[in-house]
């Protein structure tokens, strides 16, 4: 009823006609994406501006809170300088190596435990409860393990990226539906194929769906751990320009975590398109 005129009754009869989304369903897929992309560009430009202008006004301290004009200023002079990209650098190559690692242990081990029901009985428990330890409350640990540098960095990472990716995957072979795997036994199918015909096509989507989420985590995780135990990176840039009251530079740092934490999701969920070209699309991403 939402896509199609109101029905008309025409000799004891309820016509329905087509509406536009039926009629021309291109025209109107391109004025939802329309629509959807003017949303995404034009909420956060308000918001901009509002900051903006509460900050040339003075309705807020430009000392605690710095108008957006200035946070650009200061960036530009900051990567123009060469006094940026270090940091940028820094973190970015913390999460790649931490994610690559946690990645590909939480994605073998979640493909076993749930393949191997006795896999799955004797691990389970124990991972369990290391999942609900703070992730940060293993610092100390890897810095006794690793000593200071970029060890204890890249291991918080690979463990936060581990259990999401771990949990993600061992739910989706578990949730593969039994006909797929009578499909496969009705073909003589044997272990190793079933596993490689079968389980990972089948739950290889949502496995890419916690990948992504742990896309974004590691960002957050490796930003408070160089807050802690770091002389460098964007997470030290933010915490240290607090601490010396440089505000500007804090905030330059902040939109610096957040644009590598939606190229990096991005990437990811890219990635996922590519690997998984059978799985549907995302929903809100120009669905019509």
């Amino acid at each position: 009823m939402s896509t199609l005129d109101k029905p008309r009754t025409h000799e004891g009869r309820v016509v329905r006609r087509p509406g536009p989304r039926e009629s021309a369903p291109e025209a109107a897929h391109r004025r939802r994406r329309t629509l959807e992309v003017s949303l995404a560009v034009a909420v956060p430009l308000v918001l901009v501006l509002l900051w903006q202008l509460a900050a040339s006004r003075q309705w807020i301290d430009e000392r605690v809170y710095p108008a957006p004009s200035a946070i650009v200023a200061d960036g530009w002079e900051r990567a123009a300088e060469g006094e940026l990209w270090p940091d940028v650098w820094a973190t970015l190559r913390r999460v790649l190596a931490g994610y690559a690692l946690g990645t590909a242990s939480g994605y073998l081990l979640g493909l076993l435990m749930g393949a191997l029901p006795l896999v799955r009985a004797a691990l389970e428990p124990i991972l369990d409860a290391l999942y609900v330890v703070p992730k940060l409350a293993l610092l100390p640990i890897f810095l006794n393990m690793f000593g200071l540098g970029e060890g204890p960095q890249v291991a918080l990472v690979a463990a936060t990226v581990f259990f999401f990716v771990w949990i993600s995957t061992m739910a989706a072979v578990l949730a593969v539906p039994d006909g797929h795997r009578d499909a496969g036994r009705v073909f003589g199918a044997n272990r190793r194929q079933m596993f490689r015909h079968v389980l990972l096509p089948a739950s290889l989507p949502a496995v890419l769906v916690g990948a992504r989420i742990a896309a974004g985590v590691a960002v957050l995780v490796i930003v408070a751990s160089e807050s802690i135990a770091a002389s460098d990176g964007l997470g030290h840039l933010i915490f240290d320009s607090r601490a010396l009251f440089q505000n500007d530079v804090m905030f330059v740092g902040i939109v610096c975590v957040a644009v590598l934490g939606v190229l990096f999701s991005e990437l990811v969920r890219v990635a996922g398109r590519l690997l998984t070209p059978w799985a549907p699309r995302d929903r809100g991403r120009g669905q019509s």
